[in-house]
């Protein structure tokens, strides 16, 4: 007989997002009276930076035109066609297919609900960025990481993405620049993934939503970019370099030979039909942002300030030994503490101090390794005081 109770789907379980999860802790900090510093989420709208008024412009005239209603379901022309001629510019070729989603986080669960069934499974950086284990969560999927490699400044570790291919195996995630790391993969490793994948037919799935983002005039490569017949779905939005993450606007670009990307780009563009349109006044946006790019270097100069400010301050505190990022505005700094009390310690640090890091295992990394995610997006004063706190926590805390 029956109890009453609804109960959930067991996929759901298995599906966990740290970034957010740590305020559950932060509030505790918060009525305890502390004063809170967020350093846990990549919202630059939340601090000093502002969505390029020409975007905000194009937005805002398309809602007074009543462009209101729903659009199509790949995306407006004009927005497709201005994507299509940004992914030229960045030698991405042979391009088969582009369409629009709310948010790359939209886009990848369409891609993968179309690539993958039940028990298969794709191959996702370690640390990486929380989302991918939540859709293998949630679609049933069999979780597979490969690890980066923080000796090498957290370079995707080819040969452990060798030794984890299996007959379920569907597709390569490589998030480039890397959501947690701040690194920027290197051409030659870029060539070698795309090589594996090609003699094992696998999709190589580009996460490069932060590839405006790269700072001291590193090199960004886009992966398509480097063979044109691999099958390559590349995700690019308005989230990060656009300083939009509000507005949802993310899309998707399938490049490679058309007969072996046929199939997959006709179930993609089923699911788009299925959910009818993403946002369609916020399309309006994407043309002028990807045609006017002049916010740019002072949004990276902005970045590597407080980029170097990071580096420094945490590098400085025993205990505490980081990576310098090359990209986007995270750090992914290790932590001298036994693993198996990593996020123990780390909700500590965020009761005591107020300031709000993620616990490392919340991204995924190596066996037998501690860290937390810094978000250095805040002004300099503000990640200063953080990392004084910091430094007076593991002064009295020490880890071990």
């Amino acid at each position: 007989m029956s109890d009453g109770i609804i109960r959930p789907a067991e996929r759901v379980a298995n599906i966990k997002y740290a970034v957010r999860d740590i305020l559950v802790v932060a509030d505790e900090a918060k009525r305890a009276g502390l004063e809170m510093l967020y350093l846990n989420i990549g919202d630059p709208n939340r601090f000093d930076y502002e969505t390029p008024p020409h975007i905000v412009e194009a937005i805002c005239k398309a809602m007074k035109d009543n462009l209101c209603g729903y659009a199509p379901s790949d995306g407006i022309p004009e927005a497709l066609e201005a994507i299509r001629e940004d992914a030229a510019s960045k030698g991405i070729q042979n391009v088969q297919d582009v369409f629009v989603s709310n948010g790359c986080s939209e886009g990848i669960e369409i891609a993968l609900s179309a690539l993958c069934n039940p028990g298969e499974n794709i191959l996702t950086p370690s640390p990486g960025y929380p989302l991918y284990t939540a859709l293998v969560a949630k679609l049933g999927l069999v979780p597979n990481p490969y690890f980066l490699s923080e000796d090498r400044g957290w370079q995707p570790d080819v040969d452990d993405i060798e030794e984890r291919i299996n007959d379920k195996t569907r597709a390569i995630v490589v998030i480039n620049p890397n959501n947690p790391t701040g690194s920027v993969a290197d051409r030659e490793t870029l060539r070698r993934i795309l090589s594996v994948a090609d003699e094992r037919n696998l999709l190589v799935i580009a996460d490069e939503i932060y590839n405006e983002l790269v700072l001291d005039g590193a090199e960004h490569v886009p992966l398509a970019s480097l063979n044109s017949e691999q099958p390559v779905l590349t995700f690019d939005g308005l989230s990060k370099g656009y300083l939009g993450p509000g507005l949802r606007v993310g899309w998707g670009i399938l490049s490679g030979e058309a007969k072996r990307v046929s199939a997959f780009q006709a179930a993609v563009a089923q699911l788009c039909r299925a959910r009818l349109s993403s946002n369609h006044p916020e399309q309006y946006g994407i043309a002028p942002a990807l045609r006017d790019k002049s916010h740019l270097p002072a949004l990276r100069e902005k970045l590597s300030r407080r980029r170097d400010l990071t580096v420094e301050s945490l590098n400085a505190i025993p205990g505490i030994q980081c990576v310098p990022p090359r990209g986007a505005f995270y750090a992914f700094p290790s932590l001298a503490v036994d693993p198996d009390k990593e996020e123990e310690y780390i909700a500590d640090l965020v009761r005591s101090t107020g300031v709000v890091v993620v616990h490392g295992s919340g991204f995924g990394q190596r066996p037998g390794t501690a860290h937390f995610r810094i978000v250095f997006l805040p002004p300099e004063d503000v990640l200063s005081k953080a990392y004084a706190l910091i430094a007076r926590f593991l002064a009295e805390h020490p880890p071990r």
